[in-house]
Order: C-alpha cells, then structure tokens, then sequence
C-alpha cells in the first residue's frame, strides 16, 4: 500500500469520530485503531489470511493501576456502591461544575452520585440505598472497571 494513502487515512480516522478503520486492498491489509489512552494513532500492516489480534500497547497500564484500588475495599463498613460498566469515572456532570456528592453528602435512594463514561455515551450512576457518604473510592477522570467500588453509603 502507498505510503501517502496510508498517512491520509490515518489523518482521516484522527480528524473524524470513527474508532477504528480496516482496508483491504489486494494481499496488503490495514488497520488502523484510534485509542483514548494514546495521543497517537497505531497502524498494524498483516499479510492477507493470517489471523492477527491487535491490542494497543498502553492499555495494560490502566488496568494494571485498577487493582489497587479494590484492594482498599475490604476495610471500608457500610454499603458499597459499585461500578455497572467500564468505562471513565466523572464526579461532576460537567468539567469545573460542582460535583454530585462530597465526602459527607446525605443521599436518598435514587440520587445521582456520579457519572461514567462509556462508548461516548454519559451514563447517570444512581445510589439504591440512602444514607451518608462515607468514602470515595474512586479519582475524578480514572478508568473504572465492572464491579469496582465507588463509594461508600453508611
């Protein structure tokens, strides 16, 4: 494949929303996969029939700084609220609002606690116990997992 139409698609797939692009052509094949974690675009070129997985290189990273986070839940007492999805944990409906809760904060069930983000989509995360939040387990911006806990209800 031609070096300048490789670089224009790789400027057409950073300028446009789509996350990932594959192109055939002939016994060449492309691909090309745009990831939140990296600044840059990565292009793997694989010979035609050979079937290869491609994962970018830094997402380990995130996931290896998950696990010390769980690691902190079993000494906290009360409800634990936890993550429904992965995806990106947000205290704030907007950047500089006010965030939902505090450390302290009283909540009745149904209240909104936070926000993650997941596949650009922004997902209201609702608390279904009330009571008083006691801990927050989790960074504003941080990668979150299914599972992982949030916050901590007394």
């Amino acid at each position: 494949m031609d070096l300048r139409k490789l670089k224009t698609l790789i400027d057409l797939v950073a300028e446009s929303d789509i996350a990932e692009l594959e192109v055939t052509e002939g016994e060449s094949k492309v691909r090309i996969v745009k990831s939140s974690a990296m600044p840059q675009n990565q292009v793997v070129m694989m010979p035609q029939g050979v079937p290869t997985q491609y994962a970018p290189s830094a997402a380990p990273a995130p996931a290896a700084a998950a696990p010390a986070v769980p690691a902190a839940a079993p000494e906290p007492t009360g409800h634990i609220v936890k993550s429904p999805m992965v995806g990106t944990f947000y205290r704030s409906s907007a950047p500089g609002s006010a965030p939902f809760i505090e450390v302290g904060s009283t909540v009745k069930e149904g209240d909104t606690l936070c926000i993650i983000e997941a596949m650009k989509l922004l997902n209201e995360i609702d608390t279904d116990k009330a009571g008083t939040v006691t801990q927050i387990l989790v960074e504003n911006g941080q990668p979150v997992e299914f599972g992982q806990p949030l916050f901590v209800i007394g």
